[in-house]
């Protein structure tokens, strides 16, 4: 059976969303890791993104005439902003697991601002994948060192930024007809000039894994990841983008498992895989609706 032009389109964006949530589950290890203040890793990491951002947009230049609605454009920045700021002092407050298990609050959050602002209605099956990732997460990090063990204010801000990556997601998604890579380079470059005075009250210490670390973070776990992600949210729902995002989730375990040697517990184990099947069977419900839709529309014409 042949793939459709459409149909083509929407699988580059499922696997752009993929790779990028591939990049950003690198990123609790690294900022645990990494003995610097967190507005000075943000803003860091957010410099090199915006270098390594603006040099894809040189090399890919936008569609001529293409233009971006001003308020998507502003407000998507601010939000990823906010996302980026309160994510990584949530890192350093409270326990990376707590950290991104409030973070993934943001597919609800998409789903629900996606409906107010840009009537993308939720399907059943999305709300069933939004129900059972949150009996999946909740599973996954309720081991010894659950919820109430984290800083109150590292789980607060944690899950202030799954409120603002839903609506980052949305605002991007709002932008589909222009260049929403534009909105992360506004967002990074914000961030970067925030960064500046709390360089200088809180000087990095330089060493070669240290700098590694930060060019890594800057150009790939997070420069690579906001060019994929905006291009992933020109092709599939804010929803569907969030619900794929969510595999981050699953992989940071494992990066702890091969840096730190620590096994998930079943618990935990159990709770990922009903994250992964609630995902794969999201997708493939939504793909088999588009088809018959697509074949409806065929036979119709």
């Amino acid at each position: 059976m042949s793939v459709s032009q459409p149909q083509k389109q929407q699988m580059a964006g499922q696997a752009a969303v993929l790779v990028t949530a591939f990049l950003w589950s690198t990123s609790g290890l690294l900022i645990k890791l990494l003995p610097w203040n967190p507005m000075v890793i943000t803003g860091l990491r957010s410099f090199f993104a915006a270098v390594f951002i603006l040099i894809v947009r040189l090399i890919v230049p936008p569609p001529k005439g293409t233009k971006n609605p001003p308020l998507p454009l502003i407000a998507g920045a601010i939000a990823y902003v906010l996302t980026m700021y309160t994510f990584v002092i949530a890192n350093k407050l409270t326990t990376a697991a707590n950290a991104i298990m409030l973070q993934y609050s943001a597919p609800a959050w998409a789903a629900l601002l996606g409906w107010l602002l840009i009537r993308e209605k939720p399907h059943w099956e999305h709300w069933g994948a939004l129900a059972l990732i949150a009996g999946g997460l909740f599973l996954f990090f309720t081991d010894s060192s659950g919820l109430g063990a984290g800083a109150l204010t590292g789980d607060a801000l944690a899950l202030f930024s799954g409120v603002t990556l839903g609506a980052n997601s949305v605002f991007l998604r709002m932008q589909k007809e222009g260049n929403p890579r534009d909105s992360m380079l506004l967002a990074h470059a914000i961030s970067a000039v925030i960064s500046v005075p709390f360089i200088f009250l809180y000087p990095p210490s330089l060493s070669v894994p240290s700098v590694l670390t930060i060019l890594y973070m800057g150009f790939f776990q997070i420069g690579l990841a906001s060019v994929l992600f905006a291009y992933g949210l020109t092709k599939i729902s804010a929803v569907q983008a969030m619900l794929i995002a969510i595999l981050e989730a699953i992989l940071n375990p494992i990066w702890v498992l091969a840096i730190n040697g620590e096994k998930p517990t079943p618990r935990a184990l159990a709770g990922g895989l009903i994250i992964i099947g609630a995902v794969v069977a999201s997708s493939l419900i939504g793909k088999r609706r588009e088809d018959l839709a697509a074949a409806k529309g065929i036979a119709g014409s």
